[in-house]
């Protein structure tokens, strides 16, 4: 089944067959307009994919999305999240309140949600801050730059690993851990009818963020990581994909090699840049020279600030390639070409 991104109020809750239902839930003010939720049947109640965003709006969308397929939310057997931003994990700690459902996510997602809940939002922003300061950005755009915490997801009651089954009666439904997007994102191979939902690690017509945080750190490669398990969704074959945004689309192996060459070509360019200058940049010089989906004084301060996340992400890459190396000793921090 292949559908057409379309306006929030345009979508349907459908019937996908197969025991599978996807559910369109809204996210305020943000571009992206809904998270497809997914209900996969079992004898001891639905499981959803994802939850969608924690709002009056989002949930009333949920629940009554949930309620025209023929299911109660109360009788939600569990909630298993691709990962844990808001869009994703939102209202998951809602739907357990409801239904007494268990919350599963990668263990390294769910370390994340604990460190969340135990840091207040003024530790938040001072992390931020400093962080944007050590990137290169200028004290007036570190003010416009640092948005607010979102409230943290609820803790998970599961935690998974990659290859474990979700607790899902009667149905094979798989953890495939696909780090990047965030350290703890994982697919889910339903293997008893061969479909895939990528979450966000794989999408037909957009790329999801891949950021670094904080901008200057030197001890992961979440772009690499991410490159590396787009081949290993790429080993499932020309299988359905039923991912969180957009349309549902076939040959999810196709459109991971797409991905994969977006992403090579961009580091190309990059290094090219570096190569380039007479001078190492910053990270904040550096996001200001790259191709965005806007230019960079058009950019919104806080797309402005992922933009710098994503920068330094690609700039990690090609440092762990041996294609760039950053200054020792130097506060911002400053990035130059290697030869290739």
């Amino acid at each position: 089944m292949k559908t057409r991104r379309r306006p929030y109020a345009e979508q349907r809750p459908q019937d996908l067959g197969g025991g599978v239902w996807s559910v369109p839930v809204p996210i305020p003010g943000n571009p992206l307009g809904y998270t497809l939720v997914y209900a996969v049947e079992s004898p001891g109640g639905p499981v959803l994919v994802d939850a969608g965003w924690n709002h009056p709006d989002a949930w009333e969308a949920l629940s009554g999305g949930l309620g025209s397929l023929g299911f109660d939310v109360a009788g939600v057997r569990g909630v298993v999240v691709t990962h844990f931003h808001p869009d994703h994990a939102g209202l998951a700690g809602q739907v357990r309140e409801a239904s007494g459902a268990w919350i599963a996510m990668h263990e390294s997602d769910a370390e994340l949600v604990r460190m969340m809940n135990a840091h207040a939002s003024q530790e938040h922003d001072a992390f931020q801050a400093d962080m944007l300061r050590r990137a290169g950005a200028d004290p007036g755009e570190m003010r416009q730059a640092a948005g607010s915490r979102p409230t943290p997801p609820a803790e998970p009651d599961r935690e998974l690993r990659d290859g474990d089954l979700v607790d899902l009666p009667g149905r094979k439904l798989r953890a495939v851990h696909t780090p990047g997007h965030t350290p703890g994102h994982i697919c889910l191979h339903l293997e008893d009818a061969d479909r895939l939902f990528t979450g966000d690690h794989v999408l037909p017509a957009i790329t999801p963020h891949i950021g670094i945080y904080p901008y200057d750190r030197d001890d992961v490669d979440p772009l690499g990581d991410f490159l590396e398990s787009l081949d290993r969704v790429g080993e499932l074959g020309a299988i359905d994909a039923l991912p969180a945004h957009e349309w549902i689309f076939p040959d999810v192996a196709a459109r991971a090699e797409q991905i994969r060459h977006h992403h090579e070509e961009k580091l190309d360019r990059l290094h090219a840049l570096l190569a380039e200058r007479a001078e190492p940049l910053t990270i904040w010089e550096v996001a200001s020279m790259m191709t965005w989906n806007k230019p960079w004084a058009d950019l919104p301060p806080m797309l402005r600030g992922m933009a710098a996340g994503e920068a330094a992400a690609h700039l990690r890459a090609l440092e762990a390639r041996g294609r760039a190396a950053r200054l020792a000793g130097v506060d911002p921090v400053r990035f130059h070409a290697l030869d290739s």
